[in-house]
């Protein structure tokens, strides 16, 4: 899966000239945590929520109401939004920019076409995605079990499932306890839970979990 796939559009911009008041109200109302600053239809900055507050004053401040919306006024984008934007393409591979994000630290990055944003992907639109890898919305029997990570374990697993007519509405794969095997959790319809588990036990290391879910 791609990044042009997943991102949201049209994107919301702001201007390097614009009060963070007004953005921060702007923020409010798209209900959105962070957007691109464009000037004159390039790219130059990216401001989020978080950048924003931390310009704002204190709650605790003794200033009056009128103080504070002067002073707030005052208070361009420009001087809080990050310079260095990192980015991505349309064509980036979802999970590279989940990396991107998770080693720096970020909730966003702006997507590209040629020298123009053409969406932004968050880490919202990532939650969305697990949701779906994981069959979070689906009822379901939701297994996690250890496997041997070698070739063909994971086709017996399935295997077996699908024989005894069981439909596999989700599957994910992740790093096991020990470096020779791999915790692989599924969600199956079809089949009680003593159905599966009667499938699969022989074929697997062992059974962490099974329910069923909804």
């Amino acid at each position: 899966m791609l990044v042009g796939e997943r991102m949201s559009y049209p994107v919301i911009s702001i201007s390097p000239d614009m009060p963070i008041i007004d953005v921060l109200n702007l923020m409010k109302r798209e209900r959105i945590r962070r957007t691109p600053v464009i000037r004159d239809g390039k790219l130059v900055g990216i401001v989020s929520d978080k950048d924003l507050l931390n310009a704002s004053p204190s709650p605790a401040t003794s200033l009056s109401i009128w103080e504070l919306n002067y002073l707030l006024s005052k208070i361009k984008v420009s001087d809080v939004m990050t310079k260095k934007v990192l980015t991505v393409t349309e064509d980036t591979p979802i999970e590279e920019a989940a990396r991107i994000m998770a080693d720096n630290k970020i909730g966003g990055l702006p997507v590209m076409r040629a020298d123009q944003v053409v969406g932004i992907i968050t880490e919202t639109d990532l939650f969305k995605m697990f949701l779906e890898l994981m069959g979070a919305r689906e009822a379901g029997v939701r297994t996690t079990v250890l496997v041997l990570d070698q070739p063909g374990q994971l086709a017996k697993l399935t295997g077996a499932i699908a024989r005894q007519g069981g439909n596999i509405i989700a599957f994910s794969q992740f790093t096991g306890k020990d470096p020779w095997n791999r915790q692989v959790t599924l969600k199956v319809t079809g089949l009680t839970e003593e159905q599966v588990r009667s499938e699969i036990e022989s074929l697997v290391e062992k059974i962490l979990d099974i329910r069923s879910s909804s």
